[in-house]
């Protein structure tokens, strides 16, 4: 059976649905499909952290992209919710920095970006109780208290809803076998149950990407990297601001539970859990928050990351497939990124200006000592 719309978005995580609504709201019709279930990979197994951790760490069009998607955040969801009553429990509760770090790059990135930063003793921190013990209420940390954090399933939950409220085809447990191409165009993509046609195709499958492109992925290089977590329940919110030391983050929720995590894993698409990991995370999150000692984790779990180099994503116009985009590769940030990239995308689609130059998203395929499949197609 073929099944027919405008766009057809290949992956359903947090960058395929914020790409579907866009093009919904401008009165497309879409059909997303996914090879498991509705945002359970990276999208589901992140902490929800909108911010680029360290974010002097990053090259330009990481923080420019990063910043314009997280301006638009609270009114994103403010709109999402009213429309479907799910609340994604955005809330800009701050992030502490733990030592060590570098101060004066901290303090002279965030002074030519205008970022509010502070430095000072960690018992002058309100919201923190417990944390390290008494001897060390003194530690001078950082303190950015802008950050924002949002609930990844239930911001998944409101953004399914919406996109089939507006009329929106979600299709689960459809993986893409092959993409027929014909004339430097996609004509159609096959599953193991449908065909799919469309007049134009969008790629935002994530770690998977590279997979489903075959031979049209050129040199594009995004590949899965494990991530673990763990997650707490406390009787009562012990952190009311997200805190970070080196690669470690404790993320707290409204309602007391408390996200620990994460690893950084080259395994392949294996994504088991390890005791490991959850032994090196439950000893980090009791190093920092006391209290956690003899607590036992309420879960456990890992996620595929979409790794490219430098971190950039991979946003635009297939070079030589005149109806296929690609929206992919966001690695740790595809959450902080989802309503920038999704507007830079239909930007692009539909030849409209962009807040900023965004070629640098454009350049993941790296053409470097390989030639262009396409030209073999027949004509």
């Amino acid at each position: 059976m073929t099944r027919t719309s405008d766009f057809v978005v290949i992956g359903a995580g947090i960058i395929g649905l914020s790409t579907a609504l866009r093009l919904l709201e401008e009165g497309a019709s879409v059909t997303l499909l996914d090879r498991g279930k509705i945002g359970c990979e990276a999208s589901w197994a992140g902490g929800g952290i909108l911010s680029p951790l360290y974010p002097w760490n990053y090259v330009t069009p990481v923080i420019q992209l990063a910043t314009f998607s997280m301006s638009r955040y609270a009114r994103w969801v403010a709109v999402l919710e009213m429309a479907t009553g799910i609340n994604p429990e955005y809330q800009t509760s701050g992030l502490v920095i733990l030592p060590p770090y570098d101060l004066n790059t901290a303090v002279s990135w965030c002074s030519a970006h205008a970022i509010k930063l502070r430095h000072q003793p960690l018992s002058l921190i309100s919201g923190l109780p417990g944390i390290y013990n008494d001897r060390q209420e003194n530690t001078q940390v950082l303190f950015f208290p802008e950050i924002a954090q949002v609930r990844n399933p239930r911001l998944l939950q409101a953004l399914c809803i919406r996109i089939r409220q507006l009329g929106g085809n979600i299709i689960e447990h459809c993986e893409i076998r092959k993409l027929d191409t014909l004339k430097h165009k996609i004509h159609t993509v096959h599953s193991a149950q449908s065909e799919f046609h469309a007049d134009q195709y969008i790629l935002s499958a994530g770690a998977w990407s590279k997979q489903i492109l075959g031979k049209h992925a050129l040199n594009l290089d995004i590949k899965p990297v494990r991530g673990q977590m763990l997650l707490y329940k406390l009787p009562e919110q012990l952190l009311h601001h997200i805190v970070l030391q080196q690669d470690f983050y404790l993320i707290p929720r409204c309602d007391g539970h408390l996200l620990a995590g994460s690893t950084v894993e080259d395994t392949g698409f294996n994504k088991q859990t390890t005791p490991e990991a959850g032994n090196m995370l439950a000893n980090r999150a009791e190093k920092i928050l006391p209290q956690l000692e003899n607590r036992l984790p309420l879960k456990h779990w890992a996620g595929l990351r979409p790794a490219t180099p430098g971190n950039l994503p991979v946003i635009g116009a297939h070079p030589y497939l005149r109806n296929l985009y690609i929206n992919s590769g966001h690695f740790r940030y595809g959450v902080t990124m989802a309503p920038g990239s999704a507007e830079i995308l239909l930007n692009e689609i539909l030849k409209r200006p962009q807040p900023f130059d965004t070629t640098p998203y454009q350049q993941g395929w790296n053409f470097s000592g390989q030639s262009n499949p396409g030209t073999s197609e027949k004509r």
